[in-house]
């Protein structure tokens, strides 16, 4: 293949993909016949040219394609929430709401690097000392998923399932070989959790069915594409967000990598309205697990002749009050930077 074709077929990816794409991404789609050195040099040259737009520093860069009119949207216009902050801020606000949210959806999952350490890998593109590669790539994932929902959110068409799956493929950053544990893809084996019930006795949560996944999360994706459409309350975000991350969680149709999913897909209603993300805070990870617990042991396993959210909000007011709490810190966050 030679150095033209080699242009012309990233170039291509770049236009048809509705994602931003990484530079190792945009390499594989060209089978390495040249390096990625070489491909960065030339995205740099595109972006100089107008060609393309660069998101995001270092490690977390991505490449999007500019359409021919020359004039784009960027991504956060349309959040009603920036429109107090000063212009100057605007950037800088972004960059903590998602630090923040990448460290504390990480850390509920148990990675131990902290606020200080996730500004460090995403803004300074460092790597910390004595902390696994695994957890490096964890941050730099999920912040990657974040770009995604953002492009979503500004996305006129609807969610579809493969979405979904390219979510996934960011934030389970853990690449296993195993046929039974697929990123990007339902899962295909059984799957659950211990938990204690309201009797402080030890009991197993198993989750969906894996022939009842398709079923479920066309319930699901329906839903979440029904909400996509109005305006809504602070009040009223709070219940949504509680409502949709309750019936993904329920439903568990990935094999590992729900809560963080959950936790992303809750909020696309919630932008789309203009309104900040809803931010679980890692420090009410014991509560916040329990009452997820509390719901899915009151409410049983779901099958795909269920009505997801049959005993939403009924059984879920305990997760509600901790979204309603969490919330209240996200907009603390937006009132500093308003000066």
């Amino acid at each position: 293949m030679s150095s033209h074709k080699a242009k012309q077929i990233i170039l291509s990816q770049l236009k048809q993909s509705d994602q931003p794409l990484t530079t190792t991404e945009l390499t594989a789609a060209i089978q390495e016949v040249v390096t990625e050195r070489t491909v960065r040099r030339w995205l740099k040259g595109w972006v100089e040219e107008g060609a393309i737009t660069q998101i995001g520093k270092q490690r977390t860069t991505r490449y999007r394609w500019i359409e021919k009119s020359g004039e784009t949207r960027h991504p956060l216009e349309c959040f009603k929430f920036l429109q107090a902050v000063p212009e100057h801020r605007r950037e800088a606000l972004i960059s903590q709401l998602r630090d923040l949210w990448t460290h504390t959806s990480t850390a509920i999952e148990g990675n131990t690097l902290s606020l200080g350490d996730t500004f460090n890998v995403l803004e300074l593109g460092l790597t910390i000392s004595g902390k696994p590669l695994r957890e490096h790539n964890e941050i730099i994932g999920h912040a990657h998923a974040i770009e995604q929902i953002y492009a979503l959110v500004n996305s006129d068409r609807p969610i579809v399932e493969e979405d979904l799956y390219h979510l996934h493929r960011s934030v389970q950053t853990e690449l296993i070989a195993d046929i039974y544990k697929p990123i990007g893809g339902w899962k295909v084996e059984f799957n659950g959790c211990n938990a204690v019930d309201a009797n402080d006795q030890p009991t197993y949560i198993e989750y969906a069915h894996p022939l009842h996944i398709e079923p479920l999360m066309r319930q699901f994706i329906e839903e979440l594409n029904r909400q996509m459409s109005g305006s809504i309350s602070k009040e009223e975000a709070v219940k949504l967000y509680a409502k949709l991350h309750i019936g993904f969680v329920h439903i568990h149709p990935f094999w590992d990598g729900n809560g963080r999913m959950a936790r992303l897909l809750a909020n696309l209603p919630i932008l789309k309205a203009g309104l900040p993300p809803l931010v679980i805070d890692e420090r009410v990870r014991a509560e916040y697990i329990k009452s997820l617990a509390t719901y899915q042991i009151a409410a049983g396993q779901l099958t795909s002749e269920s009505e997801i959210w049959l005993h939403y909000p009924e059984m879920a007011g305990s997760f509600i009050e901790i979204c309603h709490h969490c919330y209240r810190d996200t907009f603390s966050l937006i009132e500093k930077a308003e000066g």
